[in-house]
């Protein structure tokens, strides 16, 4: 089945908000099996919105529209709906008595506009919102089905997710089922290329890649009678991908992220970790301390901006610095052993750069980085060249120690096994 989104509010048209909610219903919408081809924006205006529907309808089988249905006068999607389809409003009682319940409950004064949102379409499908007072509306008409819900994500994804998906799910004759393998280390135009023979000849199951900040998601995605027999299909494209890619890959888990593959990581092999920052200014400590249950592991984050502060805090030598540059392959490997004698981590992780705008040189130019990590007294210092803004380069600059991270101490536990077997 086709599906098509609208998204509704003149705030998104003006910028003043990001379009969350359209990204969030694309992937789900996706996982669904459902096809959409066509995303939709329109403002607070009941002729374009009218318009806007009726062109939908007539290339797609659901029609899932989020904003507009508050209490305000120019909340007029559930009015544009109704028009399109024929349908005359009438007062709900339930969500009459939801709304008072939802303003008593915060001890709120309600107002007359309130009751607006109790209006609903004759013959439509009245879905709960408990996270607010606008309720969610199917209606369902000559084969196409049209819902609508409130704009907020807290209110809009938890309806999706409780209510609107298990409806969508009966609309269907089929299960998808996708699963992601997340990829670090491995360039995007690389990874592409080492499944480009598997895309090309790919049937059911697919193979998608998404380029992330210094990652490459492969989603393998299914579709079948149900769910078991589409796990099935996935399976051995799954270990197939794994093959090619070895320990490039950190997860095929959807709710794993790299920082918490990195902590999992030091945990499971009990290591304490220290990161020491100069152009990221703090941006990987953050990261790292995002992941519940990283105080078992992380001791200590340095950030070193200045030469001077790399001197005291770090003990690396004037002569380095003057010989050297601070953003040199040196003063990384020197960073991350300074760290490792003040903070006693077993990991630490040292970064310095030019993130520009300014600053650069034709030696030295802007998006030149330098990450050491040091894993119990193994030092690799890895060049890397970024491009883009300065936030982009930051960020870049994480994910690439991250990265980092995870292949130094799956490298230093690999030799060590080797090294003990051989003797």
């Amino acid at each position: 089945m086709i599906v098509e989104l609208i998204s509704v509010g003149t705030e998104i048209l003006l910028g003043n908000i990001v379009n969350s909610n359209a990204a969030y219903l694309s992937e789900k919408c996706a996982g669904l099996g459902l096809s959409c081809y066509y995303q939709d924006v329109v403002g607070d205006n009941e002729e374009r919105l009218c318009e806007t529907i009726r062109t939908a309808l007539s290339r797609a089988d659901i029609l899932l529209l989020s904003g507009g249905l508050g209490p305000t006068q120019d909340d007029l999607t559930k009015e544009a709906a109704a028009k399109v389809l024929g349908k005359q409003l009438y007062l709900h009682e339930e969500s009459k008595t939801a709304i008072q319940q939802f303003f008593d409950k915060r001890g709120l004064e309600i107002t007359d506009n309130n009751w607006k949102q109790a209006m609903v379409p004759e013959g439509c499908i009245v879905v709960d919102n408990p996270n607010g007072t606008a309720p969610g509306i199917i209606m369902a008409e000559n084969g196409k089905h049209v819902i609508l819900m409130p704009g907020p994500p807290g209110e809009m994804i938890p309806m999706f997710e409780r209510s609107i998906m298990p409806y969508l799910s009966k609309l269907q004759s089929c299960v998808i089922f996708s699963q992601t393998v997340k990829v670090c280390g491995v360039g995007e135009s690389k990874a592409e290329t080492m499944v480009k023979d598997l895309i090309d000849a790919q049937t059911n199951p697919t193979i998608a890649t998404y380029a992330k900040t210094g990652e490459v998601h492969l989603r393998v995605t299914a579709r079948a009678e149900d769910e078991k027999a589409a796990r099935k299909l996935v399976k051995p494209m799954v270990k197939e991908l794994k093959g090619r890619f070895g320990n490039h890959i950190y997860t095929t888990d959807d709710e794993v992220t790299l920082e918490k593959a990195v902590v999992d990581l030091l945990l499971a092999n009990k290591l304490t970790v220290s990161t020491v920052e100069s152009c990221t200014g703090g941006l990987l400590a953050a990261r790292l301390i995002n992941v519940p249950g990283v105080s078992e592991v992380f001791k200590s984050g340095y950030i070193t901006y200045s030469n001077k502060a790399k001197r005291r805090l770090l003990g690396i030598k004037k002569n380095s610095l003057l010989k050297h540059g601070a953003v040199s392959e040196e003063i990384a490997r020197e960073m991350a052993k300074g760290a490792a004698m003040v903070s006693k981590s077993d990991v630490t992780v040292s970064v310095t750069g030019i993130a520009g705008p300014d600053g650069g040189s034709e030696e030295k130019p802007v998006g030149l980085v330098y990450i050491g990590c040091n894993v119990c007294g193994r030092i690799t210092v890895k060049e890397c060249r970024f491009s883009g803004d300065r936030t982009k380069v930051r960020d870049n600059t994480v994910s690439a120690a991250l990265s980092l991270m995870r292949q130094c101490i799956l490298q230093y536990y690999s030799e060590v096994t080797f090294g003990s077997k051989e003797k």
